[in-house]
């Protein structure tokens, strides 16, 4: 005897694999929608201490001033420019102080105050920004 087998679109093996595919684009829309709200998180809590310098500092003073301020707690210094001139150097010099306390950036100050060619820092943060 003769049956016949009818499959209704979507049960059958195509709609198993278009379930598939539509349940990995999910995993993955999700995966990036996330790691995007993890990104945005991350650059709002930064926080950052840039230096000022008068424009006729050598960037070997700033490379000094760097050097010596380096060992505050919790006040990381950024990587600074690829071409180090007088011009590229005068505002290169930032600390990253996302958690430090104010205890760190008094004596992150206390610091930088001991050069006299460092003429200010500038305190910010990710709210600034706009």
């Amino acid at each position: 005897m003769w049956h016949a087998t009818w499959v209704r679109p979507g049960r059958g093996t195509a709609g198993r694999g278009r379930r598939l595919c539509t349940a990995a684009a999910g995993a993955v829309l999700l995966a990036a929608v996330t790691g995007g709200c993890a990104k945005f998180d991350a650059a709002l809590g930064q926080q950052w201490a840039t230096v000022n310098f008068k424009p006729d500092t050598s960037a070997a003073t700033v490379l000094k001033v760097r050097a010596a301020c380096s060992a505050v707690p919790n006040a990381r210094p950024e990587a600074l420019p690829a071409k180090r001139t007088a011009a590229t150097m005068m505002y290169a010099l930032t600390y990253r102080t996302d958690h430090a306390s104010d205890a760190n950036l008094a004596q992150l100050q206390q610091c930088l105050q001991k050069f006299p060619q460092v003429t200010g820092i500038d305190f910010g943060d990710s709210g600034d920004a706009g």
